[in-house]
């Protein structure tokens, strides 16, 4: 890791999904785990960073769950609108960061809502690395399972090599107008964007991948919150 001085940064949380696939009663960045919403727990490891500048999370405009939160009324987070999609979210929330006086060339962490179980050696490790990178990057673990592409049929077309693979986690960190701009370009020209380095990567950037822990793990179905917690309990 760089023995320099780790940079400030902005987070940017995009919370607007409603988490379809958890089919539960509430988006699933609002469920509970250990006391908890998992949004809590994703924001705790930015808030308690020196090197924080301030947090922006995009919400849906009728979202009841977040003025009821305690986080909420901590003054370093702000709020921006949510958007159809997760880039909409994140470009308006690059918006809401300028508006507030964040610069062109300033860190921007983008984080998902639903992954609550970010280490802060993880979130150093990032900074650190990615402190004097022309590009940014993410956080991200090589694939460790083989690796099939299927046809149309659901049958096996061939076994795929791995070692090349990638599976993107986040925080993604990028400066603000760089990621502004790739985003809003993207969006214009109709590309789907899935992620954050996506839209530098159809920018003809080559973000860096910084290798994490495995458990930096994200919620996305009923049986994540179940490893979540399983997790917590082992280690509590």
């Amino acid at each position: 890791m760089n023995a320099s001085p780790l940079p400030n940064f902005w987070a940017l949380i995009p919370a607007a999904g409603v988490g379809s696939r958890m089919a539960a009663d509430r988006p699933k960045q609002y469920l509970e785990l250990a006391g908890r919403t998992i949004i809590e727990h994703s924001l705790a490891c930015f808030l308690g960073h020196p090197q924080l500048l301030g947090v922006v999370v995009s919400l849906a405009a009728d979202d009841p769950y977040w003025p009821n939160l305690a986080c909420a009324r901590d003054p370093r987070i702000r709020r921006a609108e949510g958007g159809r999609e997760r880039a909409d979210s994140v470009l308006n929330g690059l918006l809401r960061l300028s508006e507030l006086g964040a610069q062109e060339r300033d860190w921007v962490l983008v984080h998902d809502a639903a992954r609550p179980n970010l280490a802060r050696s993880d979130l150093d490790l990032l900074l650190a690395e990615l402190a004097d990178d022309p590009v940014g990057g993410l956080l991200a673990v090589p694939a460790r399972d083989t690796l099939k592409r299927a046809g149309a049929d659901g049958r096996v077309l061939a076994t795929v090599d791995r070692a090349p693979i990638w599976q993107a986690y986040t925080p993604q960190m990028f400066r603000l107008a760089e990621l502004q701009r790739a985003l809003a370009d993207a969006l214009l020209a109709g590309v789907a964007i899935t992620d954050e380095a996506s839209a530098l990567e159809w920018a003809g950037q080559a973000p860096r991948l910084i290798e994490g822990r495995g458990d930096n793990l994200k919620v996305t179905r009923p049986e994540d919150l179940l490893s979540l917690r399983r997790l917590w309990q082992a280690n509590s």
